[in-house]
This record gives structure tokens, C-alpha cells and sequence, in this order.
């Protein structure tokens, strides 16, 4: 998978909370053996209406988000079922950061969604709720605002005037898969010299007791 070990991108807001696998990608796209081409469905019900012109309403869909790859929710963002098609989409869109608010309502993420972003170098930032509402706050007030997340450091900063920083957490082992672009397979592969030892000094062939 793609190393993230800082990005920089236009922050689009999505002022919602409980945002649903099904919501992010519909039960209808999900027909496809591959894993490309889901993101052009993200958000298909919100981002389009029924006669399949753009929905004007939705912010994805305003000209000032256009580019955005870094995407700010309330709270229990990714809730629902387990596809990692959801994933697959907001990554595909051209998503690389998803910023959501914990609360005592509920978490951040839905663990088995933040779970397969770790897995698709998409990087989970989880901050106070309060820092959340101040983001939206500045992207209304500061057309094109623009925000870096430095997964090393793990710290978002807005590129204000006045630049804001904000802390977030990341577990150790999903840090060394985001920097290192390793997935379960690599980071296998990373112990490659110890399993040909472990082999070499074993026998293949399974024994059984007589």
C-alpha cells in the first residue's frame, strides 16, 4: 500500500454524525469482484438525487471542495456493516485523511472502519469534539483552507494565518504501516529472514504420533 507519512490537502466538511458503511458506499455498487471504481459511488444518496443530477446541497458537490482530500465528520463515522468497500471508496474518491469527533454520545470511528483504513493507507484522525466543531468553524470562515497531517509528529495543522495544531493519537503498529506503506502481507514479509531460519531448521512434513 501507498506510505502516509504526511499529507497535505483541502479539508471538505461532512457536518454529520452516525455516517453508515451503506451510506458511504450503497449496497447496489458493491457487484464488482475487483477492487476499483468505487469512488465515483461514495456518498452516491447524499451527492445525487433521484433523477441522478448533482445534488447542489451537498458540499462534496460545491465547487470550493472540489480536490478535497481530507474529510471532517462528527462523531461514530463508518458505523454499520463490516465492507471494506467503504474504505476502498473515500480512498478511491481521493480521500487520504478522515477526521471525525469522539464524544460521550459514542466514538470517532467504528472500530472495524478504522480497522481498514489502517489496512488501505487511509489515516483516522480522532480528535475532542470541540476541536472538531473548530475546524468546521474555520473551513466556513477560510475558503480553500487547507490542513496538514503529519502522521510521525501526529498532529493536524490548519494553514491559517495563524497556523492551529491539533494532537491526535495513533497506535504504534498502525503508525509503522502508515509510514512505511506496509500492509499485513509486508509487514509479514519484513520478518522474511526469520521465518527461512525457523524453516530451515524444521521439518516441513507434518508427523503424527503413532
Amino acid at each position: 500500500m501507498k506510505p502516509l507519512k504526511t499529507h497535505r490537502g483541502l479539508i471538505a466538511p461532512l457536518d454529520r454524525s452516525n455516517v453508515d458503511t451503506d451510506q458511504i458506499i450503497a449496497k447496489q455498487f458493491l457487484k464488482s469482484i475487483g477492487r476499483a471504481g468505487f469512488g465515483e459511488h461514495l456518498f452516491h444518496d447524499w451527492r445525487f438525487r433521484p433523477d441522478g443530477s448533482p445534488n447542489p446541497d451537498f458540499p462534496l458537490n460545491a465547487p470550493r471542495f472540489r480536490g478535497a482530500s481530507i474529510l471532517v465528520a462528527r462523531n461514530n463515522f463508518g458505523c454499520g456493516s463490516s465492507r471494506e468497500h467503504a474504505v476502498w471508496a473515500i480512498e478511491q474518491y481521493g480521500f487520504r485523511v478522515v477526521v471525525a469527533a469522539r464524544t460521550e454520545r459514542g466514538p470517532a470511528f467504528a472500530d472495524i472502519f478504522k480497522n481498514n483504513c489502517s489496512k488501505n493507507s487511509v489515516l483516522t484522525v480522532e480528535l475532542a469534539e470541540a476541536e472538531v466543531e473548530e475546524i468546521f468553524q474555520m473551513v466556513a470562515r477560510a475558503p480553500g483552507l487547507e490542513a496538514t497531517a503529519d502522521v510521525d509528529e501526529q498532529r493536524l495543522t490548519l494553514h491559517l494565518a495563524e497556523e492551529i495544531s491539533f494532537h491526535f493519537d495513533v497506535d504504534p503498529a498502525v503508525k509503522e504501516r502508515l509510514i512505511h506503506g506496509l500492509d499485513e502481507i509486508g509487514h509479514t514479509l519484513k520478518k522474511a529472514d526469520a521465518i527461512r531460519d525457523f524453516e530451515s531448521r524444521h521439518d516441513p512434513q507434518l508427523k503424527t504420533g503413532g
